[in-house]
């Protein structure tokens, strides 16, 4: 596996694959690779003659300082994990690669961007967008490949790529578990045991949700979500939504013409948890 640091250096590489004929798969990380980054990788693989992954955590997108300072910094283990399944380039720039200047650029994702994780976060879309903008500018890969437990995320960069008219395919792939249902997440490594088992339950409410949603309505399924997730001890929650996949926007009735996302955001003692369900109508 190659090893880039220069984003001069990783455009002359890439040039060269594409001049040869050369596909290329992207997967954008800030490193503290697990199970979940790895099957982006596969699935790379799998599509693409060239896989690239970068490393970078972005302090654009961090609404507290604290989760950027205390986030994790494992590039040796990232780079062996890597090369195991097979990533031929990872991109590890450094800040002033990647902001060689302040970037005061301002996106507008319009009511895609003001929900869920934009009502709790104000700016962290607005920080994803700058980095993987730099990102796609950076590396002009013909697929970039994002895990659908960041849904939200997931839809904002479809719309970027919309906007900006980035000639890039965005492929969401399905969420990696732990055995316990956990949602995979490099925040996992800051839970103690105990708040994994506590963590668990998250997953456990959003799979009965699923098996269930038909005998109630989009309103009593989410005030029984809300109460027993409120309800559990060692969780503290942020908000619970039913929304359409394509807006983001709060479903008000079961519809076989929407695809259907429950989304979660929940506090296991300082550590922040997202997770998602899809609904099969």
């Amino acid at each position: 596996m190659i090893v880039v640091e220069t984003i001069k250096e990783m455009q002359a590489m890439l040039a060269n694959y594409k001049n040869k004929g050369k596909s290329i798969g992207f997967v954008p990380t800030m490193g503290a690779l697990h199970k979940g980054h790895l099957s982006l990788i596969e699935a790379s693989n799998k599509a693409c003659d060239i896989t690239v992954s970068s490393i970078f955590v972005n302090p654009t997108q961090f609404n507290v300082q604290e989760d950027f300072d205390k986030y994790p910094r494992t590039f040796d283990t990232d780079r062996q994990l890597l090369e195991s399944v097979n990533c031929d380039i990872v991109f590890v720039p450094s800040f002033d690669e990647m902001y060689p200047q302040k970037d005061t650029r301002e996106f507008n994702f319009g009511e895609l961007g003001n929900v869920m994780e934009g009502a709790h976060r104000p700016g962290h879309f607005n920080g994803v967008a700058q980095i993987v903008s730099k990102l796609f500018d950076a590396i002009p890969a013909n697929k970039a490949f994002f895990g659908q437990k960041d849904f939200q995320q997931y839809v904002i960069i479809k719309d970027l790529v919309r906007q900006y008219k980035y000639d890039i395919q965005i492929i969401a792939c399905p969420i990696i578990r732990e055995k316990s249902g956990l949602a995979m997440s490099s925040r996992n490594q800051r839970l103690s045991d105990s708040d994994k088992v506590v963590a668990s339950e998250i997953s456990k409410i959003l799979f009965w949700a699923k098996d269930n949603y038909k005998n109630y309505t989009v309103l009593d399924l989410k005030s029984i979500i809300t109460k027993r997730l409120s309800k559990t001890k060692g969780l503290d929650l942020e908000y619970f939504d039913i929304v359409d996949d394509n807006n983001l926007q709060t479903v008000e009735k079961w519809n076989t013409e929407q695809n259907i996302v429950a989304c979660v955001a929940v506090f296991c003692g300082k550590v922040r948890l997202i997770d998602n369900i899809v609904f099969n109508l």
